[in-house]
């Protein structure tokens, strides 16, 4: 069952069930709860097709890439800080894939981005190779191919899992070579990377059981003073809703969340509410 892949579009803010009736949690600020159950995964869309599915242009040079637009996060079980990405807390810069080839090192993971696109993950196994899920398959490719235009960086110190031995890592990650469609664990790159280089069960497909209490929050910072929190009961669907922030932009994901937030404040305003 955990395997089960049927497609199940995103909810809008306004129609995931949310911690508070309001939306409002009254410590850490608004939040919302939200669940990817047997949701595809988003590779189809990191690169060579659009948002409507429509092909892309894969002859095309460096694809545009604004830093500025990155949605910044941190992500915490419980009360541990496992992932965090801010400009504060890591190296965020962006590499042609020539210049990244100079600083990667076996069993690195990389991260693969452009405005617009899911960012793409993949494990560098040495000699100028990564191995990485694209398309439903686990393939072995050139760096420079694998990144289809796209601007790159290491990306080892986002989660803050152990990691397993770099010799393990590309093992991992070769051992998986050739695995497609049903055969898969991972729902997208970025789990399949990830569990290459710590090796946790969570990565994978159905790796923890989604009742009970939700224990993932994905913090998203929206300024300096303010953020904003949603909780999951997976760290599979944490991610997946993370990547879905990526795709979309940081521009794009305030504005979702104003809406959101206008929606509620024009419920709690009409008749009758309570």
């Amino acid at each position: 069952m955990g395997n089960q892949v049927d497609k199940l579009s995103h909810l809008s803010y306004a129609e995931v069930p949310t911690v508070d009736p309001n939306g409002v949690d009254t410590e850490d600020g608004p939040r919302i709860g939200v669940s990817y159950i047997f949701s595809n995964d988003d590779d189809e869309l990191e690169d060579g097709s659009a948002a409507n599915g429509t092909d892309k242009d894969q002859n095309q040079e460096e694809k545009h890439y604004d830093k500025r637009d990155e949605v910044e996060c941190a992500v915490y079980n419980r009360d541990e800080c496992i992932y965090e990405k801010s400009v504060k807390s890591a190296d965020l810069e962006a590499y042609s894939p020539e210049n990244l080839l100079n600083k990667c090192k076996a069993g690195d993971l990389v991260e693969f981005v452009a405005t617009g696109q899911y960012p793409h993950w993949a494990v560098y196994v040495g000699d100028f190779q990564v191995v990485h899920l694209h398309r439903s398959e686990v393939k072995n490719s050139f760096l420079t191919d694998a990144s289809q235009g796209r601007r790159c960086r290491i990306v080892n110190d986002l989660y803050r899992f152990k990691p397993l031995a770099p010799d393990v890592a590309v093992q991992n990650a070769m051992e998986q070579v050739g695995l497609k469609d049903r055969e898969l664990s991972w729902r997208n790159s970025e789990c399949f990377a990830a569990w290459c280089r710590f090796g946790k069960r969570e990565f994978k497909m159905g790796g923890e059981i989604r009742i009970g209490k939700q224990p993932y929050r994905l913090k998203i910072f929206l300024s300096e003073k303010h953020s904003h929190v949603l909780e999951f009961q997976s760290l599979e669907d944490m991610i997946m809703e993370k990547r879905r922030n990526d795709h979309l932009g940081r521009t794009a994901v305030l504005r979702e969340l104003a809406n959101h937030f206008n929606s509620v404040e024009e419920i709690k305003s009409e008749p009758g509410a309570e």
